[in-house]
């Protein structure tokens, strides 16, 4: 099963996001994370939170491993919500 996970920066967080950056992406290739990519504010240009596609048994599950992320431990998210996704449209085979 899939859950989509929407989490938000702190308003401060960005030198916390770049400090940590080599580290959750060293994490995101063990992780079993399908899609994954920065939220950005208006500009386009400055990351304000990460969206994640996560495959887990069960939304307890898919919090336990985004409770892995470095960017969770280095507390970077101020929010964060997951829901159950089905992938619908330009599912690999």
């Amino acid at each position: 099963m899939h859950f989509v996970a929407i989490l938000e920066d702190r308003d401060d967080g960005l030198p916390t996001r770049l400090e940590t950056r080599p580290v959750h992406l060293e994490w995101m290739k063990t992780a079993p994370v399908r899609i994954a990519g920065p939220l950005l504010d208006a500009s386009g240009e400055k990351p304000v939170g990460s969206l994640l596609i996560v495959e887990a048994e069960s939304e307890a599950e898919a919090a336990a491993i985004l409770a892995q992320d470095p960017y969770a431990k280095a507390g970077l998210f101020k929010s964060s919500q997951i829901k159950p996704w089905r992938w619908v449209v330009g599912k690999p085979d």
